[in-house]
This record gives structure tokens, sequence and C-alpha cells, in this order.
């Protein structure tokens, strides 16, 4: 798993542990605030009806008392239908709500004078909160006594109406932190992936670094976070750069000091093969095949050091051309036809001429060694995805597919028996595409004959 993917679900996580657990604390917080605002209201309520009893007292007698009372604090009949799910009554003589709250007054004594509530009045009366049960409901109760008059008041709320409207209003506090909580998510995602953009931009340079073309990252754009591992990472870049370089020192030190006694060899061979003609010609041939080991790594060194690399403009079939002509004396040996099918015409590339003529070459005499006696060796030259495709195909025994690969690496011949090379053309020749911005690839023939297609594809030069 990633870093950014591994931050962005641990700090999503914990942003939204933190957003739930402050819901459910203001959830309880703003219910609990709520219900002491009801027994605030209900207190309210049942002083409101104290001071009306303290006036109707003064004025009324007691029978006038209690048809006042009923009249002012009687509910509406349509407020009392649980049917009716309209918020306003109908008639507009009130609100459906109303029925959460009701009135009991009693007289010194204990004698009633008002119950909307229906309760058991044999309880004794006693100032302050309580619950009562009533209609198959719990009532949250105030009760108080007027000093004045010795009347008992008594007023009730309904607690499912008081959890219902505490429990909507709670909700309406906490629904705002739960809509922005997705919005926090992805803003925390996004926080994240813009936070680690320098480090995507310190991972580019490293993947497509040129490993003939080393150099240091630019610390200047790192983050003071990884400046040390951006160091580490830069001084590790030098040491493999140096290493790379006596490595490339050393084989071309070794391949230039090698020609010289190789050569000399060479012509004492020829000297002593005009005296003993055909008895040293297995040591001919392998001093032959050392030559162009030699030739080999000296071009090899040349080319991944990338010295005096110049690309000009070139007509890649006049290339082609060259290099089937320089190979024709090898391939009339083996009685092998070379021929080229040029569907391209004016094919013009840049490149360095005498490296893409090595390259064909190397190539060619590759699919002239590897062909029967006999056979046809064919290069084809077409346009081919804004560039030029070159294809050298031979009627060899060809290379499996999941060996293709392993065929293009240094020193890797697939089978001893044929050839005499040391593995080192096909290495070589795709570095040279690749230097030319082409690539290099091994496929099976398009015409479904036994033999190995080897494909070149070069950009066109605009």
């Amino acid at each position: 798993m990633s870093l950014t993917r591994t931050l962005i679900l641990l700090v999503a996580s914990i942003v939204m542990l933190i957003a739930v657990a402050a819901a459910t604390w203001s959830y309880l917080e703003s219910n609990h605030e709520l219900e002491e605002l009801f027994d605030a209201e209900l207190a309210q309520s049942t002083r409101i009806v104290q001071g009306l009893v303290q006036h109707l007292a003064a004025t009324q007698s007691y029978e006038e008392l209690a048809g006042a009372l009923k009249q002012t604090l009687q509910l509406p009949q349509g407020a009392l239908n649980e049917d009716d799910y309209d918020e306003i009554l109908p008639d507009g003589t009130g609100h459906k709500y109303e029925k959460k709250l009701a009135f009991e007054v009693w007289t010194a004594a204990g004698e009633p004078v008002l119950d909307t509530l229906a309760a058991n009045d044999d309880q004794l009366l006693n100032s302050g909160y309580a619950w009562s049960e009533a209609t198959g409901f719990q009532w949250r109760t105030f009760t108080l006594q007027d000093p004045q008059t010795g009347y008992w008041i008594r007023t009730a709320q309904r607690e499912d109406i008081r959890q219902e409207l505490s429990q909507e209003l709670a909700l309406s506090n906490i629904l705002p932190l739960l809509a922005a909580l997705p919005l926090l998510v992805i803003a925390v995602a996004f926080t994240i992936q813009m936070g680690f953009r320098p480090l995507r931009k310190l991972e580019k340079p490293i993947r497509h670094m040129d490993p003939e073309r080393i150099h240091p990252l630019d610390t200047r754009h790192a983050p003071k976070e990884v400046s040390g591992l951006v160091g580490a990472v830069n001084g590790l870049l030098k040491r493999l750069d140096d290493a790379l370089e006596r490595e490339r020192r050393f084989s071309a030190d070794a391949a230039h000091e090698l020609r010289t006694p190789l050569t000399a060899l060479r012509l004492n061979l020829e000297r002593i093969d005009e005296q003993y003609p055909g008895e040293f010609s297995d040591l001919t041939a392998s001093v032959d095949r050392m030559v162009h080991l030699v030739e080999q790594m000296l071009l090899l060194s040349r080319v991944e050091s990338g010295a005096g690399f110049s690309p000009e403009r070139q007509n890649l079939s006049d290339i082609i051309a060259q290099s089937i002509a320089d190979v024709a004396p090898l391939a009339l040996q083996k009685r092998i036809e070379p021929s080229l099918d040029d569907q391209a015409g004016q094919s013009i590339i840049r490149c360095q001429a005498p490296l893409v003529t090595s390259l064909m070459r190397s190539l060619l005499a590759n699919a002239i060694q590897y062909s029967p006696p006999g056979t046809c060796v064919e290069t084809h030259l077409e346009t081919a995805d804004d560039g030029y495709r070159v294809l050298i195909c031979d009627q060899g025994p060809g290379i499996p597919e999941d060996a293709r690969e392993q065929a293009l690496n240094r020193f890797t011949r697939l089978d001893q028996r044929m050839g005499s090379g040391a593995g080192l053309g096909l290495a070589i020749a795709r570095h040279i595409a690749e230097m030319h911005g082409g690539r290099l690839a091994l496929m099976e023939r398009r015409d479904g004959q036994p033999g190995l297609c080897v494909s070149v594809w070069f950009p066109a030069h605009r």
C-alpha cells in the first residue's frame, strides 16, 4: 500500500472518528439541555396558571373559578385527536402539540377544580417535579401550592412529545456536521495528495533517468523532511555513475589494448597458414571471434558513453540499402538471398549514420548467421506510428516468446551450438535504437513461416 493511501485512510478514519464522537456528544448534550428547557417551560406554565388562579380566586366564587379555568385551559377536541397529523388545527383554534400540556388545580383541601390530565388524583400532593402515568402515556409534571390561596397547581407535559421535539432539535444541530463530513474527508485526501506533489516531482527524474546520463536530483524543491534522503540518493547516484564510468573506461581500455596483439597474432597465423595450409584454420577462426568480440566491446563502450553523439538528417532507406550491400558477401557464402521491400520511400530520420549502419549490419549478419543455406533474409521498411519500422526476418529456428526479452541482454546466447558471437549484437542494437528515440523488439514472422523478425522503429524527422 502506498504512503499516500495509508495517510489518507488513517487521517480520514481519525477525522471520522472524532466527528462521530463530537456529533454523539453534541446530540446527547443538546438533548439534555432541551430537557432542561422543557422543565423550565413546565415550571413557567405552572406559574402562569398560578397567577390566573390568584386573580380569579379574589373576584369569583368556586363555581365561577372552575368554569373560568375550564374555559381557558381545557384543550380543543381537535388537539386531542391522535389521528390528526396536521400541526395547525383545521379551524385555527390551536396547535396539535397543545396536547403535550395538561393542567390540574386543587383546593387547599384537595378538592379538584380542574383536571385535563385525568391522572390518579389520590396521590399525595408534593411540590416539585415528578413522573405520572395517564391516558396511556408518561407525563412530566411540576406541582406547586399558591401561598395566597392555598390552591395546588400542576402542569404536565407528555414525555413522547418532549422526546420527539428534543430529538428533532438535537439532530438539527448535528446534521450540518454530518453533512460536512464527506467534504472534510475529500479535503483531507486532496490536501495529502497536494502535499506529496514534491515527492512525485522527485520520483519522475529517477524513473526516466538514463543509466548513461546519471545526474543528481534537484534539491531546491525537495521537502525539508526528505532533504536528507534526497542527499543520500544523490550520493548513491554519484557513486553509481563513477562505478559505471570506471566499468566503461575499463572495457574500452581493455578492448583497445587487445586489438594490437590480436592483429599481430592474426598476421602471424596468416604467414604460418601459407606454409601449412588448413592446419591452423580453427585457431584462425578463434582469433577472428576474439577480434569481433573486441570490436563489439569497443562499440558498446562508445555507444553507452554517448561520446560524440550528434544526430543529423539522414535517409533511412539509403542506410538500409548500404547495409545490405555490406553483408552481401557473407550472404553469398551461405547461398542466402537478401531482399529489400521499401514501402516508405523518403524515410527521413535524425540519426548518427555510422551507428545506425552498424545496427543494421549487425541485425542482418545475425539473420544470415542463423538462417539455413539457400533461404532468404527479408528486410521490410514501412511507415508506422509517426515513424518508420524496419523488419528483418530470417527463416532460422527463431526464439521462443518467453525467451525473447532475455535474448536482448548482454552476453546472452540461447543456443551455444549455433553462431560464433559473444551475445552482444542484440544488446548493442537495442541501445543504439533507444539512443535515437526508437525501440527494438523480437517478434514472429507475419506470414506464419518459421523464423524470427527483428522490429526496429525510428521516429520520423519533422
